[in-house]
């Protein structure tokens, strides 16, 4: 079931309306089961899978917590999350690895036959897998206590609005949440509602809409000029945003409305100065665990300059596979890992390279040329992840670079692969007014604008009719075609 879809409004209203009117030790069998049959909803096969995952971690939680000895404990965390681990590389990496491998000794006249798997990618297995070893890791750690309702950490794996995409929570955060007794509070209902209808926005009226540009250009490269590309490039850095983005937002609003608090995903990532700082602000819930439960272990910074730089090379790398079994997935975080290497290396360069340029007393204008530049590094990034191959993408960067044709077929500028209808022109330039009105948005929230944000929390008049405002131009401007979000195929 997908947060953009009729069905799921149905379904989330009766839920929230049932949840209220349940006594509180009720209330966990209905989002259990409720968030069951969300997941069911589209693969009710792999329920089955979701369930084992939790039962086997649930019991090696116990016995470990149980264990009399540190080396006991390490032995069943190890089992435990190579079990987990081990079902993540079956189901997304088995073929991809296979192939690759065969491709390899093909190349030096190895032929081998690696048999592939056909099976369908259960949906949301690599968050549920990251929040089932975070917890796992957090016992072994005595950060927390092993749940001794299974109930509860069941609906823990599984609550519904981060299910599939995240945000990826963590145990001591959510779980004694969900043992709390909640009452229907009408300000985080409202904070609720508005988070969710701003994320509807995101995703139906702009990802959804320039999405047609981008797909239409990424899917035949060679079709198109180095401005197709480059525009097609810049749209793709705003649909991923407004896509994922539109999602987490969904599921910290819903989580909301039933009063429980989820971890902010986002915190308005285009804003970066440096592409660390982006790490920061981008689907930050990952980013965190990568740095809690790999970097860290690795030796972080705390080692010598070589292995640190080891360290950075394989979260990276490793976060970028995580996304999905290609290796352009695998080239993106590369280049990610690449990028914030290359900073540290360089930032004494760079520090003197701000004196000389006069830079130094202009704090602004530096910010702005950084913001500008961490922009175009990230979006450059995305066309390796967009595109469905190393050679699609390369093709990509070389056109922008180097495949110009001003056309007067293309009023000069090359704008649209459908310049001749009027009406997807039309649409295209009223998503393009959307993405600068979201930039607005996002740019007072970095900023702070005094004025506005008191105008909002004081005045209900204008906070409502904002609401009404941003409800009637989904419905009207809203690509209700029930796009599936990307980040679900992860």
């Amino acid at each position: 079931m997908s947060f953009n879809s009729i069905s799921f409004l149905v379904f989330f209203t009766t839920v929230v309306i049932a949840y209220f009117a349940l006594p509180h030790r009720l209330r966990w069998i209905l989002l259990l089961a409720g968030s069951y049959f969300f997941y069911g909803y589209c693969q009710p096969g792999y329920l089955a899978l979701i369930m084992a995952t939790t039962m086997v971690s649930f019991a090696f939680a116990k016995a470990m917590q149980d264990a009399g000895t540190q080396r006991k404990k390490r032995i069943l965390l190890g089992l435990c999350i190579g079990l987990n681990v081990s079902v993540l590389l079956v189901f997304k990496y088995y073929n991809f690895f296979g192939t690759s491998i065969t491709a390899l000794l093909s190349s030096i006249n190895v032929s081998v036959n690696i048999p592939r798997i056909d099976l369908l990618l259960p949906l949301g297995i690599s968050f549920y897998t990251f929040r089932t070893v975070s917890y796992l890791v957090d016992v072994y750690r005595g950060k927390v206590g092993a749940e001794k309702h299974l109930g509860v950490f069941a609906l823990y794996v599984s609550f519904f609005p981060q299910l599939i995409a995240g945000p990826i929570e963590r145990s001591p955060h959510l779980i004694p949440q969900l043992h709390e007794r909640k009452t229907f509070d009408p300000e985080k209902f409202t904070e609720g509602f508005t988070l969710m209808l701003w994320g509807f926005f995101m995703k139906l009226v702009i990802a959804d809409r320039i999405g047609v540009y981008v797909n239409a250009v990424f899917n035949n490269p060679h079709a198109y000029s180095g401005g197709h590309c480059l525009l097609a490039s810049y749209l793709f850095t705003y649909q991923i945003f407004c896509d994922f983005a539109g999602y987490s937002s969904i599921a910290v609003g819903a989580s909301r409305i039933f009063g429980y608090d989820l971890v902010i995903n986002f915190r308005r990532p285009y804003f970066s100065r440096s592409l660390r700082e982006f790490w920061t602000r981008w689907h930050i819930s990952l980013s965190t665990w990568f740095r809690d439960y790999l970097y860290i272990p690795l030796g972080g910074n705390r080692v010598s300059r070589a292995r640190h730089v080891l360290n950075l090379a394989v979260v990276f790398l490793v976060s970028g596979l995580w996304h999905g079994a290609n290796w352009t997935f695998v080239a993106w975080g590369g280049i990610h890992g690449l990028g914030v290497i290359l900073a540290e290396w360089t930032s004494g360069f760079r520090k003197r390279a701000v004196t000389i340029m006069g830079l130094k007393n202009h704090g602004q204008l530096a910010a702005i040329v950084q913001v500008v530049l961490t922009f175009h590094m990230v979006s450059m990034a995305w066309v390796f992840f967009r595109a469905s191959s190393i050679a699609e993408a390369w093709t990509i960067v070389t056109k922008i670079f180097s495949g110009w044709q001003f056309n007067l077929n293309y009023a000069g500028l090359v704008i649209l692969p459908f310049t001749n209808d009027s009406s997807a022109v039309a649409a295209f330039l009223v998503s393009v007014l959307f993405i600068a009105f979201m930039q607005y948005v996002e740019f007072i929230n970095e900023t702070g604008d005094a004025r506005i944000l008191k105008l909002w929390r004081s005045s209900g008049r204008f906070r409502g009719g904002c609401l009404v405002g941003l409800a009637l131009i989904i419905l009207l401007f809203g690509e209700f075609s029930s796009t599936t979000f990307i980040y679900r195929q992860f």
